[in-house]
């Protein structure tokens, strides 16, 4: 996909499906701008990036960011796996202030740039475990699931702007936020089975759903949450 005189920021672009997506982008022509708490060491020369911690209330991202921006992409998640009678109330603060409030925070802070695109688009990350019951997963599968709703609200309120919303909605993929489910033989092949497609997502492979969001050739689609999850959010294996 050509993203060639496109100028798109990338909210946790040093690892994993960010990374992939920083990468996918540039090879595409696009200027990208990454914000992470550091610059990932396998970074494409040419990417303009800050340090950036998304907890922090007063981010020093100014002059930072262009006029205008043609894509936003919030690739910053957490994991939180516990038995709901050790969900704390810290435990729903911290992955609501990562996932949500953080992902507010960004779009409120590029919204004057993306207006002055006509075109752009916003991408975020939400959860298969928003929609399908999963065991152990309260925590995350509430905070991911206020994202979806955030992005059905902004899809409608942004439409007059020409600004797109949507998400895409993941299983487990094999990223280093991921490393602890799957660090043995056993896990990896346990994991893989689950899924209809019989085998864990690859950051390319959500990568390349976000790349299409960004582009042109999705100029017609918002306010869908897209399930890049081998099959496990619709399907059931016999």
């Amino acid at each position: 996909m050509s993203f060639a005189g496109k100028q798109i920021l990338v909210v946790g672009g040093s690892s994993g499906i960010g990374l992939a997506t920083v990468g996918n982008l540039s090879a595409g022509g696009a200027q990208v701008y990454n914000l992470s708490r550091k610059a990932g060491a396998s970074m494409p020369a040419g990417i303009l990036h800050r340090n950036y911690d998304l907890l922090d209330e007063n981010p020093n991202i100014e002059g930072f960011l262009p006029d205008k921006l043609d894509g936003l992409v919030y690739s910053v998640g957490s994991i939180n796996l516990k038995p709901f009678n050790r969900v704390s109330a810290d435990d729903l603060l911290n992955d609501f202030r990562i996932n949500v409030a953080g992902a507010v925070k960004m779009i409120q802070l590029a919204l004057p740039a993306l207006k002055r695109s006509g075109n752009a688009s916003v991408v975020l990350v939400s959860t298969v475990a928003a929609s399908v019951g999963m065991s152990f997963h309260a925590s995350i599968a509430a905070s991911k699931g206020a994202i979806n709703g955030l992005t059905l609200s902004l899809a409608a309120e942004f439409a007059p702007i020409r600004i797109r919303v949507n998400a895409v909605a993941p299983s487990l993929t094999d990223t280093p936020l991921a490393a602890a489910l799957l660090n043995s033989p056993e896990r990896r092949e346990a994991s893989a089975v689950r899924h209809p497609l019989g085998r864990v997502g690859t950051s390319e492979d959500i990568s390349a759903a976000i790349c299409f969001l960004l582009s042109d050739q999705s100029s017609w689609v918002t306010g869908q949450i897209i399930g890049v999850d081998g099959g496990l959010g619709h399907l059931r294996k016999n």
